[in-house]
């Protein structure tokens, strides 16, 4: 009885030309339903070049001590949005640019304002300011274009990130690469040729100034046994006054020669005086390039600085030295008789020397004290580090100031001192030849006058002894600065202040400086571009789908079979009439009286039961939705073009979902006639919204999370996608036994559930026929 009513649908539905166009038009239209649609998103996002957004740049520059380039990042953004074609990018005015947005000439815009590359640059100052750029969106005009061009100012914003971390960078690397260029160049080869011999002719004067002074020395003795010698002629007076008359020239004479070592003495203290101040101008240069390395090589610079503190302390030595030859000579002057006139102020001038030398040790020690803080700041502080170079280069300006007073008061006041001491020891011998004149005989007196010019010489001698120690040890320090630059370039550290000579030291410092070689020599924009973005993003696709049109084929396929099922069941009928009834169960054109009212189950003394009337009326619609199933599967993949890497699983799929859908909607149909159908378009509406088919259904409200699981469309979209891209083991046999569990409840309502509600249906059909409109 199944068959017999399928062969008479059948021959109904072809038995004339317009029944076959409208049995092709049911199986057609689903499957033009989805074609259209996945043509229509087959590649959305890669025709983003037709969306309009304006970019309006403002920005002045800037430019920085840090950094002694002028940096205009919104230029950079508009070179860099030339070549992007993601969107297509209008480059205008600011003023345009808003008022394209608001008209709809522009989906959205970005205005870059006027300190935009003022603000990103107090990255490097304590008042950091968030760059920020104005971006207009006309949200009006389309629901997704909002979404694309947010996703084109994102990629803008990382634009600019990534450049300037890359500027930053490639400035710095530029930066040293050139010193380690220059400092390789024969010109730096040249400057330090010219350095180390400067340096080795300072070390040969210091030495020869030694040598003269010590001869200096000599001579003083040789003076000193002089008036020795004279004393004991003088002795002789009474008996030999004409050798004592020669003897007193040969005094005289060795005064002058006092006067004239006492005259070299003030030149050595003068020239020792000066060394010491141009060591302070190269303290100073030394000092403005261990600032100039902070940003670049902080803990060069600290250690640079550290060793300078250790250098000027140590040359708190010489002014310990100076003041204790003062005071020797003060010692020496002060055994002169009370009645000597120049005693007196001799005395006074050395207390002054030695009260500026004093100061000038101070400011020494102030210096080497500012050296070692300013160390331990370069590393934590730029601006702190800034104000410590300003005051140690005061600070070394206030130190050859004091040295500058000292040897300005030595030649003003101590200089003309010992003259008039050497005036005295002429003065003396004067007198006495003219007490040899006078008073021959009194040699005791005589003897006293010579021990008095012995015990001054030998103060003298004993300065110049000291004056000649510190100048053998200036020229020894400067021989050992020329070693260490030579080791330094030998190094390639290119250090002039050299580290402490030990071996180890020197290894790390070559290896230090052949990995600054190598930073410095590679390509900088390689590296700069590292810098800028080191992490790179490998993006690996876990069943890879080929374009958005086939990750969208599963959504709108099985959509379009459900919709089909209620095309079916808008176009044919559900129920058999009595006609068709008793021509399947050969009674003729009608049913016998006793068959009652027309209606579901009214042929069942006769046989035709309630459910061959179910099964033998959805046969036709069974195979017309397995042709519409075949028809839009088929499509997707040979006419669209849809990745199936399954293409009968693909099918399989799309058979049991036309199957299961067109079941339910003719289950609905039967059961609740129009307001079934009705029921169909409301579970239509609902599985569009929850099925997960657009969105995930972890962003959907919880009342769609929650029904997700019991409703058809997820797991026959999810089939779907297994069919295409592969299935994680049984995934995609789950997905299709969970598809056909729906047929169950669906045969439950139209065979069993179906039975107490035929009447109810049947009065509710005849109350809206009565109403003449439905």
């Amino acid at each position: 009885m199944i068959w017999g009513i399928f062969k008479r649908d059948m021959c109904h539905a072809t038995r004339n030309v317009i029944a076959v166009i409208v049995s092709m038009g049911l199986v057609v239209v689903p499957a033009l339903y989805a074609w259209f649609n996945i043509a229509a998103s087959w590649d959305p996002y890669g025709n983003t070049k037709a969306l309009k957004v304006a970019v309006a740049n403002n920005d002045k520059g800037y430019k920085s001590d840090l950094i002694p380039v002028r940096v205009n990042v919104g230029e950079t953004i508009i070179s860099t949005l030339h070549a992007n074609d993601q969107l297509d990018w209008q480059f205008v005015k600011s003023d345009k640019a808003i008022d394209g947005v608001k008209s709809g000439e522009y989906y959205a815009a970005i205005v870059i304002p006027k300190g935009f590359s003022a603000d990103m640059m107090t990255l490097f100052s304590p008042d950091i300011k968030h760059a920020q750029l104005k971006y207009y969106l006309n949200e009006k005009i389309n629901p997704i274009a909002p979404h694309i061009t947010d996703q084109g100012a994102t990629t803008v914003v990382n634009t600019i990130d990534k450049t300037f971390a890359k500027t930053i960078a490639q400035v710095g690397l530029d930066l040293a690469a050139s010193i380690l260029h220059y400092s390789q160049s024969p010109q730096m080869a040249e400057y330090m040729r010219n350095l180390n011999g400067n340096l080795t002719t300072m070390a040969d004067t210091l030495s020869g100034a030694s040598q003269q002074v010590t001869s200096y020395s000599q001579l003083l003795g040789s003076a000193n046994d002089i008036v020795d010698s004279t004393g004991k002629l003088l002795a002789s007076a009474t008996k030999a006054g004409k050798q004592a008359q020669n003897a007193l020239k040969q005094g005289k004479s060795g005064a002058t020669s006092f006067t004239s070592a006492g005259a070299n003495v003030t030149s050595s203290v003068n020239t020792a005086l000066d060394q010491v101040s141009g060591a302070f101008d190269q303290v100073a240069a030394k000092v403005n390039k261990a600032f100039d390395a902070i940003g670049k090589d902080s803990d060069t610079a600290a250690s640079q600085l550290t060793t300078l503190s250790e250098q000027v302390s140590s040359s708190e030595s010489l002014y310990d030295t100076y003041i204790t030859s003062l005071n020797h000579m003060h010692e020496s002057v002060e055994q002169l008789p009370d009645s000597d006139s120049a005693k007196q102020a001799l005395l006074e001038a050395i207390d002054r020397e030695i009260t500026l030398l004093e100061a000038a040790k101070g400011d020494s020690q102030k210096l080497a004290q500012q050296l070692k803080d300013a160390s331990t700041q370069v590393t934590q502080d730029t601006a702190a580090a800034e104000r410590s170079r300003k005051e140690i280069l005061n600070r070394i300006t206030s130190a050859k100031q004091s040295i500058s007073n000292v040897r300005d008061d030595y030649a003003t006041n101590v200089k003309p001192k010992i003259d008039a001491l050497a005036s005295t020891v002429s003065t003396l011998i004067s007198q006495t030849d003219s007490m040899i004149t006078q008073l021959s005989g009194t040699a005791d007196d005589l003897d006293d006058v010579t021990g008095d010019v012995g015990t001054n010489v030998t103060s003298i001698r004993s300065t110049l002894g000291a004056i000649a120690k510190k100048l053998d040890s200036s020229a020894a320090t400067v021989k050992e600065l020329i070693t260490k630059l030579e080791t330094g370039g030998n190094a390639g550290d290119g250090n002039s202040d050299g580290g402490d000579g030990d071996n180890d030291a020197s290894s790390s410092d070559s290896g230090e400086s052949d990995e600054l070689r190598a930073l410095a020599t590679a390509n900088a924009s390689t590296l700069s571009t590292l810098i800028s973005a080191p992490v790179a993003l490998h993006r690996v696709s876990v069943y890879p789908i080929a374009n958005y049109g086939s990750a969208m084929a599963p959504f709108y396929t099985i959509l379009s079979i459900w919709v089909g099922a209620i095309i079916l069941c808008a176009m044919l009928k559900v129920t058999i009439s009595d006609r068709e009834k008793a021509h399947v169960l050969g009674l003729g054109d009608t049913l016998p009286r006793v068959a009652g009212p027309s209606g579901p189950g009214n042929a069942s003394r006769w046989g035709l039961r309630l459910d061959y009337e179910y099964f033998g009326r959805y046969a036709i619609f069974a195979l017309l939705a397995l042709l519409q199933g075949t028809l839009v599967c088929l499509g997707d993949m040979y006419f669209l073009g849809v990745q199936a890497n399954h293409a009968l699983q693909f099918l399989a799929v799309g058979w049991l979902a036309a199957l299961v859908f067109s079941n339910i909607v003719y289950t609905l149909t039967v059961s609740f006639g129009d307001i079934g159908k009705a029921v169909a378009v409301v579970l239509l509406v609902m599985q569009v919204a929850g099925s997960g088919g657009t969105f995930p259904i972890e962003t959907l409200p919880k009342f769609f999370q929650m029904l997700y699981p019991f409703l058809p469309f997820p797991h026959a979209i999810d089939a779907m996608h297994a069919a295409m891209a592969g299935s994680y083991g049984n995934e995609y046999l789950l997905d299709m036994v969970y598809l056909a569990l729906f047929l169950i409840p669906s045969l439950l309502l139209g065979l069993v559930l179906r039975k107490p509600v035929i009447r109810l249906n049947n009065w509710v059909s005849r109350n809206l026929e009565s109403t003449k409109v439905m």
